[in-house]
């Protein structure tokens, strides 16, 4: 009996043993988020902490920097889409922007399942925060930091460029020390007022605004006051004035998720405050655009904004 039970035992610890050893071989190899992998001579941080709480994988980012560059590189950091609900900073088509010269971030943030508004906009800035406090180590010029987003990114991104700033968004987490502002904003399709988008819907939305469990009302949640004030402090075009950085805002005239009338009057109020900007508009694109022509426009807009 005494035998078969050391048997027993060993085996056990042998079945433990293997496992063990399969999780550390896990962790010293990796997985490249899908845009990175492919790329060559390049540097590939995964999953910095960027905020005090950086156990939670919401305040996390991936850097991707070219081996070959200048002493200071410029930055851009993309922000992911996903209604505020859903979406991973392995959503990133950065791709194309490490290949012309520059480094790119993407960023996790807390969804709406964890918080609400205004923990996305005080996560995006903490992560800005973070990337310029360690400019130096990573090779980053802190002065030349442009952020690009879709949808629910675009939104953050456009949020980012109005509100330099603005205290009540700055939130708590780490290097306060450092600016949060940025120098270019490009927003791809991003709601930007999010009072005015139930009457821009289309006859057939793919996805209904002004319901209570619609992704706006989850976004700004339940909490004290008028539901529309709470509506307009999470709107891009409420904090829209002069001397905000450039913004190019691209949008498909068939999306029937966020409505083509929310860019366009975006983009009027910009022009209206005299900020610089430009919209180009899809044809026969949906919600989201994958083709050359797009993805040259964007690397036109940051190297005109970015390197000069």
């Amino acid at each position: 009996m005494a035998r078969s039970g050391m048997k027993t035992r060993l085996l056990l610890w042998a079945i433990l043993a293997l496992a063990l050893a399969g999780c550390h071989k896990e962790r010293q190899a990796p997985v490249l988020p899908p845009w990175a992998t492919g790329l060559r001579d390049v540097r590939i941080v995964r999953d910095l902490g960027y905020a005090d709480d950086f156990f939670d994988s919401a305040h996390r980012l991936d850097l991707v920097i070219p081996h070959k560059h200048a002493p200071a590189l410029p930055l851009v950091v993309y922000i992911h889409g996903g209604a505020w609900m859903g979406g991973d900073k392995w959503d990133c088509p950065g791709r194309a922007l490490v290949k012309a010269g520059y480094a790119v971030a993407s960023v996790n943030y807390r969804l709406t399942d964890q918080a609400t508004f205004p923990a996305q906009i005080e996560d995006c800035k903490a992560a800005l925060r973070y990337l310029r406090a360690h400019a130096g180590e990573f090779g980053l010029d802190p002065d030349r930091i442009g952020v690009w987003g879709s949808s629910a990114g675009g939104h953050l991104v456009a949020m980012l460029g109005t509100t330099c700033g603005v205290k009540e968004f700055e939130g708590r987490e780490g290097n306060a020390s450092f600016s949060c502002c940025v120098q270019a904003v490009c927003d791809w399709y991003g709601p930007s007022d999010l009072v005015s988008i139930v009457a821009q819907q289309g006859p057939k939305p793919a996805l209904v605004f002004g319901k209570p469990d619609s992704p706006e009302m989850l976004l700004v949640g339940p909490g004290p006051g008028d539901q529309k004030q709470r509506l307009a402090r999470a709107s891009p075009v409420t904090y829209v004035k002069r001397g905000q950085p450039p913004f190019l805002i691209m949008h498909g005239d068939q999306d029937n998720v966020v409505p083509l009338a929310q860019s366009e009057e975006f983009y009027r109020s910009l022009k209206k405050a005299g900020v610089e900007a430009q919209l180009l508009v899809v044809r026969g694109a949906g919600h989201g655009f994958m083709d050359r022509a797009s993805y040259q426009a964007v690397i036109d807009f940051f190297d005109r904004t970015l390197k000069r």
